[in-house]
């Protein structure tokens, strides 16, 4: 059987620094809890929009310092937001700062409105997803090359060098998030080796698992090479997100990620692993 997995997400606006320091260490600590992340936007989504938002990259260094055990990662990167050859380049530096805890999550880019305040071209969905894909390339040749040329649509580098190199052999593991059929589960097929989904329906997670099933098997890679990740969001109550998760592991899901939709205050990793992670795990080898 495979190993259930579960993760803790913290997005930015709901916490000040220090209150997410101590969130972290507090789930850190926790050895139910594998994995923690962030987000990657630069104004809030659900609360007001000049609410504090810390950039990603720079707050996951720091929150990476402050904790010892746990893997770290963004879910997800916008690719966007970052010429793949510069975000190589600091998840292979933030991999070191880690001691080689580093989840690399990365993503078309999607938030309109975002893009548009901060003068950063959007493009069109499938030039998003085919940039994405070339991004993959990119970043994992720089991981594993002393030297790296690429000559694509969208990215051109020229004997580029990444050095030092991350610390975990071929650079950290890829988390993609997306649902799109043709051209998103295609480019996961081709280079994650996690994608994640974010939605809430059981039913499409089973349908777009075949699908995903389906790409790797038309490029010759074996499906279970992928791990299945579902975003949950938590409530005050805990209860609806237990029962999600039990359901989206028999549907498959190997990771769930649990995303709190309320203010992070002090013990909620232990309130969360001891009344939602703990009785799902027991209810997987039940």
């Amino acid at each position: 059987m495979t190993r259930l997995r579960f993760g803790f997400k913290t997005e930015q606006p709901r916490a000040n620094y220090p209150d997410l320091v101590r969130i972290w260490q507090e789930a850190d600590a926790i050895e139910t809890i594998d994995d923690l992340w962030l987000f990657d936007h630069f104004v809030p989504l659900r609360l007001n929009l000049t609410d504090p938002c810390p950039e990603a990259w720079t707050l996951l260094t720091a929150l990476a310092v402050q904790t010892r055990r746990a893997r770290l990662g963004i879910l997800v990167s916008g690719n966007t937001y970052r010429h793949p050859a510069v975000i190589a380049k600091m998840a292979a530096t933030l991999d070191i700062v880690a001691g080689g805890r580093l989840e690399f999550g990365l993503g078309a880019g999607w938030h309109e409105g975002e893009h548009r305040m901060y003068g950063i071209p959007l493009g069109t969905t499938a030039d998003r997803i085919r940039a994405l894909d070339e991004a993959c390339v990119v970043i994992r040749r720089l991981w594993t090359e002393a030297r790296t040329s690429f000559s694509g649509r969208y990215y051109t580098l020229e004997d580029a060098v990444c050095e030092p190199k991350p610390v975990q052999p071929g650079g950290p593991p890829i988390t993609i998030g997306g649902t799109g059929e043709r051209l998103t589960l295609h480019v996961v097929a081709r280079h994650a080796d996690t994608w994640n989904f974010n939605g809430t329906s059981v039913d499409e997670f089973v349908r777009l698992n075949g699908v995903l099933d389906e790409h790797c098997g038309a490029l010759g890679r074996d499906p279970a090479a992928i791990t299945r990740s579902v975003q949950i969001h938590l409530g005050a109550d805990l209860a609806p997100a237990r029962d999600d998760a039990i359901a989206f592991i028999r549907a498959g899901a190997q990771h769930i990620v649990l995303n709190p939709r309320t203010s992070l205050e002090s013990g909620l990793p232990e309130r969360v692993a001891r009344s939602l992670i703990e009785p799902v795990a027991a209810s997987r080898s039940a």
